[in-house]
């Protein structure tokens, strides 16, 4: 058992009081105090002083990404055009876009793994980024 005054841990207590605690207790309340401690070192090195949500909520609008269903169905459909645009495109390049873009693999690798050099996968990828330009500017939905 260890004694802790509780005036540490609460402000309320304007005068000091005394209690035994757990030594598991005491050494969470320590933790406690620590991070506490730690969090307002932080603020104060970043000059943190006040959050963006203090008035109209602005930091919680830019963390919480809310879509309309329009932009909903925009994305939906953007999406659905380039995968139709990868897949007109011949089977190597296809597979060389998706392997850099979506895989996020190197051009080098790519080369490696195929067993072809580094300039010929990166002609492929260039002329397979023009095919999908060209597909998505013949075929796009918005007209």
């Amino acid at each position: 058992m260890k004694r802790i005054n509780l005036r540490e841990f609460y402000p309320f207590y304007t005068n000091d009081f005394f209690v035994e605690v757990s030594d598991k207790l005491a050494d969470l309340l320590k933790l406690l105090k620590r991070k506490e401690h730690a969090d307002f070192e932080r603020r104060r090195v970043y000059k943190a002083y006040y959050s963006l949500d203090a008035g109209e909520g602005i930091e919680k609008e830019v963390v919480l990404l809310v879509l309309s269903p329009e932009e909903i169905y925009e994305r939906k459909m953007s999406k659905q055009e380039l995968y139709a645009a990868i897949n007109s495109l011949p089977e190597k390049q296809s597979k060389r876009i998706y392997a850099h873009f979506f895989l996020e693999m190197s051009k080098a690798e790519i080369a490696r793994i195929e067993g072809v050099s580094k300039p010929a996968v990166t002609h492929s990828i260039e002329q397979g980024l023009k095919n999908i330009e060209k597909y998505l500017k013949n075929n796009s939905w918005r007209g």
